[in-house]
Order: structure tokens, then sequence, then C-alpha cells
């Protein structure tokens, strides 16, 4: 039911999954992650996760069905796929819940990215959340998601080789060097506290593509102190709902944790972060990734980043008024 392909133009792995296709799209006959369902017979939990019922990776796959060579290079398609339910509710989102209730989360995520990333065919833990219709959401219960990939994904592969190449020469970490300058620039900050700063970066790809970056060099979220993972989960809300004040609506997003590989080597020069990115543009835009953004891989941004910072300054503005 699924093998990956390897892009010899791109270096590149492609995840082949035929029973993706037969996931639900807005069942009507009860949400299979609400306490009572078959998937979650109990409500006896705070944050869970599950195995993902259409994976397009798994821990022991069927041998690929294309045959492969020296050219075009198959494999199986062996990894980990879950679904995290952030809480038992269903009519919320991550942005309703308590910071409290977030740390729990940040503390899950953690647990899984240590359980997962030890299995020895596991080169990456991804943790992440799409939130709306307009990224392709098909259920409405408050959930994110974790790929444990058997590879490096190429937008990490790229930041590795950048970070390590500006150390390098530097002697110091490239995303705290983004941070002081953020920092002294002030203008794209949209909300800091004692250990993380949110900022709409300089070279910001989406209107509204918000980064977290923690002060101190970590490489990964379980190596964040008790403190830090509280003032995450603060600074997480607090732009979450800084994103649903800007236009009034629960705001569509793909939130994406970015850490080290767990392929077991050294990674001292990368920094762990967190991205948002979203196509809501205006209230009633959508930025879509055409010609140039997806042939080309090369962005148009239609605003000043200061000036859609400014916007996600006053929505923030709002959050104790």
């Amino acid at each position: 039911m699924g093998e990956l392909r390897y892009n010899p133009v791109l270096g590149e792995w492609i995840i082949v999954s035929g029973k993706r296709k037969d996931r639900p799209l807005l069942p009507r006959g009860g949400c299979p992650f609400c306490p009572g369902s078959p998937e979650v017979p109990s409500a006896d939990w705070d944050v869970l996760s599950l195995p993902n019922k259409f994976p397009s990776l798994v821990p022991n796959p069927d041998p690929p069905e294309a045959e492969g060579d020296a050219f075009y290079r198959v494999a199986p398609a062996q990894g980990v796929c879950e679904v995290v339910l952030y809480t038992p509710e269903h009519n919320i989102t991550l942005a309703d819940l308590s910071a409290s209730h977030i740390r729990k989360i940040v503390d899950h995520w953690g647990e899984r990215f240590i359980e997962l990333g030890r299995r020895d065919y596991v080169d990456y833990v991804f943790i992440f959340e799409n939130k709306g219709r307009v990224i392709g959401v098909t259920l409405d219960h408050p959930h994110g998601q974790i790929y444990a990939f058997p590879f490096i994904p190429p937008r990490i592969r790229r930041e590795l080789e950048l970070s390590k190449d500006f150390y390098n020469k530097n002697k110091e970490c490239l995303f705290c060097k983004i941070t002081e300058r953020e920092k002294k620039d002030k203008e794209r900050i949209i909300v800091e506290n004692d250990d993380h700063l949110a900022f709409l970066p300089f070279y910001a790809k989406w209107p509204f593509g918000v980064h977290i970056h923690p002060k101190r060099h970590i490489q990964s979220l379980p190596q964040l102190t008790d403190s830090e993972r509280d003032s995450l989960a603060q600074i997480l809300k607090e732009i979450l709902m800084t994103f649903d004040n800007l236009f009034g609506f629960s705001f569509p997003y793909i939130m994406a944790l970015h850490q080290q590989p767990t392929d077991g080597k050294n990674y001292e020069y990368y920094h762990f972060h967190i991205e948002f990115s979203s196509p809501i543009r205006e209230k009633e835009k959508l930025k879509f990734f055409a010609g140039v953004e997806e042939s080309m891989g090369t962005v148009t941004f239609d605003y000043r980043p200061e000036d859609k910072a400014e916007e996600l300054r006053k929505a923030h503005a709002k959050i104790n008024q």
C-alpha cells in the first residue's frame, strides 16, 4: 500500500501511499476522536497519541510494489504516523486551551520525540498541526500529527547544511544570530517573554508566517527546562489568540516544529524553532503559491513584512482588552 521513490533530479524521497485516498472527509456518523468512539473509548486523558488509521509510513511495511534499480530507487515506506489529540473536547481549538493545558501538549510532544527517535529506522521526527478547511483538514476535533521519517526531509536537510556552514564560518548559531538581529530591529517582533521570541522574519514567505525561537541555544524540544516549557506554552497561546483576533475568525495555519534529526549524529550547530504558515493574506484573500513560487521555488511577498508584523501586534493587543 505504500513505498518510497527517490527523485534523482532533486535528491529527495517521495512517499507513495495508495491508502491515504481512503481517509474520511468530515464523517457524519460521529467523530472518531471523541471519547466513546471505537478509537477513543475513554475520556480519562488530557493529551493522547493514536496510530494514524491511514498512514503513509508504517513500522513494518510490505516490500515496495515497484521494482527499483540503481537509477529509479525504491525503498519500503517504513516509519510511524500518529495523531495527537489535544483534548477530549470537540468544539474548541488549540487557541482555546489554557496555557497550562498547552504545557501538557508540549510535554507530550517531547515524550513522543524521544520515544520515536529511539527507533533505529527513524532519522527524523516531525511534529506538526494542520488547522482549517483551506489547509485540507478532514476532521474537526483539535489534533496534530507526528511523522517519524526514515530519512531527513529536504527542508530540514537544507537548514542543517546552511546552519553548519554559518557556524563553521562565524563560530555562532545562525538562528541565534537571527534572534539577535530581530531583537535589535524590533519592528517585526510580535511578542516575547523571558525564554522565547515570536516574530515575522525579515525574509518572511507568508504574510502571517510567524516564527518562534527559544532564546537559549538548544537543538530539540526535550532540552527545554520546566520554566522554558511553561513560557513556550504561554507564547504559543498568545500567538494563536493573535491569529484569531486578526480577522475575527478561527485562523487556519500549519504549525511545524523544526528539531534536530534523531540519527545519532552531532547537530549542536542547529537550533530548535517553530514556524507557522497560512495562505491567509487579508480577511477575504488567500496567498497561493503558483508559477514563480511552486515551479521555481522563488517566493514573491506581496507586502512588507514590517507592515504585516504591525497588523499582528495590533491583533495581539486585543488579547487583554
